[in-house]
């Protein structure tokens, strides 16, 4: 697997329309994208950061996962998952790691926020850390 940078880190946040303004007065970030991912019940704000983009994920339903990791941490987002564009494909990334013995959430890549192809690694493997990763299909 080659991986080139850390795409995203994913912060889980309970308002986007709290939290873009704290990144962008506090921080001086732009947000440059608010997207629906309707099939994992989120929705996102994307910052860009040099290489990295931060993305903020709020949930649209108490059954998705950010509103899960919500509850969990008291009510309070958090960091969520780091993200890793891999140059090899995500199809390929996901059988490397199974071939080594690791856990993957996702069993083939899915489409994910910005148009890209991603998949999640199980925490168990990776001590304790949710990874994502992720490809352009446009490169």
């Amino acid at each position: 697997m080659q991986i080139s940078h850390i795409e995203h880190v994913g912060i889980a946040v309970t308002s986007l329309d709290e939290a873009i303004p704290f990144y962008e007065k506090m921080l001086g970030f732009k947000c440059f994208a608010i997207e629906e991912v309707e099939d994992q019940h989120v929705r996102t704000a994307f910052f860009q950061v040099g290489q990295t983009k931060i993305e903020l994920l709020e949930a649209t339903s108490p059954e998705s996962a950010i509103a899960k990791f919500i509850e969990k941490n008291g009510g309070r987002g958090g960091i969520q998952h780091v993200a890793f564009a891999v140059e090899d494909g995500v199809a390929n990334a996901l059988a490397e790691v199974q071939e080594k013995g690791g856990r993957v959430i996702d069993q083939a890549p899915r489409r994910g926020a910005e148009g890209l192809n991603i998949a999640f690694l199980h925490p168990k493997t990776t001590c304790g850390a949710l990874l994502e990763l992720c490809e352009n299909p446009n490169k």
